[in-house]
């Protein structure tokens, strides 16, 4: 998989609306300015696409797979086309199915409650939290931190064919970091765990809402990712791909609408017929209207066009990081390397700055949202930063001194729905913190750097 970052032509497609767009935020230099949201890797706004299809269809809300009536039948049919959209929208095989969870990481969780007994789990300590810790009741092997895509195939292929004895095996890998944003070698990697007979689970959660993903393509066995940051922030995710582990497993929550059939037994017992479909792992009322949303989100994007998406996203990618490289004191962070094609994510630090105090000033000098921190990927932050953080430091106090290692990052996000002044004004602002300094007073509380209210500006 790769992504041209040739120069392109951003005017191929304009920002895709969402939601916020127009919200003022207060700055505490006085004045209101239009919200920068730049955090889209925790949290993508909603798609004003996504928000009109659910408004339209809230007053016929009902009950799905429960009622004989007609606002229940057309929830029942409004999720079932929802489950066949998000099919088309992974290029599903005809045999996959398409669960609907919470998020990444309850679909994450659900495979992991689902993998056959003595089954080995191979993930990378470049994982996400989500991708990383539902293991916990499997033989894992974790995969140190690679520094090019061949090298993260060499190290698995290595890792399975080493691995006794030879049974069931489960490789588990980002498409795109949430950290540094780079691409993965994602088909090269599953065809490698296939070559050592093993299956393999693709946490798109970064990549579904930056570039396409075809299952069938990519030859994955499982996708997983989570409505919130593919613009359809209402609670909902999936995990789409091969049944047979799924329909052996016991049901991921017991309850109605996972059972076909209960039946009391003469010793005071119960019999249950589980289903075999998707229902399986769906108990209780479904989230019509967080599926619905997903499902409203992959049109979207569909029609308008990943080559033209990605074509002004990696304008901005270019963008961003020849701004950033204009400032000395800024460090990027990399795994692969200045030229590895990634999505519209990127953290850095700033010599001389504690992350949280320069997060902090962006939002309350510029109103420009971004995170800082470790990312819920703390092993992969630490390996970019060389450091062990035991605390975050006090705010204002400088993070790392010339020479020193930095102990958090701070993470700039964008994508469909970000307009080209965000990205200015992100920029001009870390030139302006960098060389003039912070305008205001910050003081840290609750463990975080919040301007202190009580004093001046410093200009």
């Amino acid at each position: 998989m790769s992504v041209s970052t040739a120069a392109l032509d951003p005017s191929v497609c304009a920002p895709l609306p969402v939601l916020g767009q127009d919200v003022t935020v207060p700055l505490v230099t006085g004045g209101e300015v239009t919200y920068a949201a730049l955090d889209y890797a925790a949290s993508a706004p909603a798609l004003q696409r996504v928000w009109d299809d659910v408004a339209a269809y809230a007053p016929y809300y009902g009950s799905v797979h429960r009622g004989a009536g007609y606002l229940s039948q057309l929830s029942t049919d409004l999720f079932e086309n929802s489950r066949r959209t998000v099919a088309e929208f992974l290029g599903c095989r005809p045999e996959d199915q398409v669960v609907f969870t919470r998020s990444t990481t309850d679909s994450l969780n659900l495979l992991a409650a689902a993998i056959p007994a003595n089954c080995q789990v191979f993930v990378y300590e470049t994982e996400h939290h989500a991708s990383l810790l539902p293991w916990r009741d499997a033989q894992v092997t974790y995969l140190n931190a690679p520094r090019t895509p061949g090298q993260a195939v060499e190290t698995l292929e290595r890792a399975l064919a080493d691995r006794e004895p030879y049974g069931p095996a489960l490789v588990c890998v980002t498409g795109a970091s949430n950290v540094t944003g780079e691409l993965w070698p994602v088909r090269e990697l599953a065809a490698a765990a296939h070559a050592h007979g093993a299956r393999i689970v693709l946490d798109a959660a970064q990549l579904a809402p930056h570039h396409p993903v075809d299952i069938a393509e990519l030859d994955v066995d499982w996708v997983a990712f989570s409505g919130h940051k593919l613009y359809a922030p209402f609670g909902s995710g999936v995990l789409a791909g091969r049944a047979d582990w799924l329909q052996a497993a016991e049901p991921y929550l017991a309850g109605g609408g996972a059972s076909r059939k209960v039946a009391r037994r003469a010793d005071g017992g119960v019999d249950v017929d589980w289903h075999t479909t998707a229902a399986r792992h769906e108990a209780g009322s479904p989230n019509v209207i967080g599926v619905y949303s997903i499902a409203s989100a992959c049109k979207a994007l569909t029609e308008a066009g990943f080559d033209s998406l990605v074509a002004r996203e990696q304008e901005l990618v270019s963008r961003v990081r020849e701004g950033l490289a204009e400032v000395p004191e800024v460090q990027v962070l990399s795994l692969f390397g200045d030229d590895a094609p990634r999505v519209g994510v990127i953290s850095f630090v700033v010599r001389g700055w504690n992350s949280s105090h320069f997060a902090a000033a962006l939002s309350a000098e510029y109103g420009i949202g971004v995170r800082d921190g470790l990312f819920c990927a703390h092993p992969l932050v630490r390996t970019l930063l060389g450091s062990d953080p035991q605390d975050p430091g006090e705010c204002g106090a400088p993070e790392a001194e010339p020479g020193e290692r930095s102990l958090n990052a701070i993470r700039v996000s964008f994508g469909a729905g970000t307009p080209d002044e965000h990205i200015d004004r992100f920029l001009r602002a870390v030139t302006e913190l960098v060389r003039e300094g912070a305008q205001w007073k910050y003081r840290t509380e609750d463990g975080r750097c919040v301007p202190d209210r009580g004093e001046a500006p410093q200009v």
